[in-house]
């Protein structure tokens, strides 16, 4: 195997392990809430979030897990 191939296939693992960011809608539905109420936290600096060319909005997976875990543990304190 070249160099070149090592290189070539170096990187294809690396684009695999990135992240597919979320839409909205999509963070909505994984966090189980209206996507009103995602804007709403978004508003408020309350949730993790990427600004993506100006006004859209888009979630990792990752940085939302722990917002879960955590709104779903306030709502069950409740």
């Amino acid at each position: 195997m070249s160099q070149s191939q090592i290189s070539a296939d170096s990187s294809n693992i690396a684009i695999a392990g990135m992240e597919h960011p979320l839409t909205v809608k999509d963070a909505a539905k994984y966090l189980g809430v209206s996507p009103q109420t995602v804007y709403l936290w978004v508003e408020r600096k309350q949730i993790p979030h990427l600004r993506v060319m100006g006004r859209n909005i888009r979630f990792l997976k990752s940085d939302l897990e722990p917002f879960r875990a955590s709104f779903k543990q306030e709502m069950g304190n409740v």
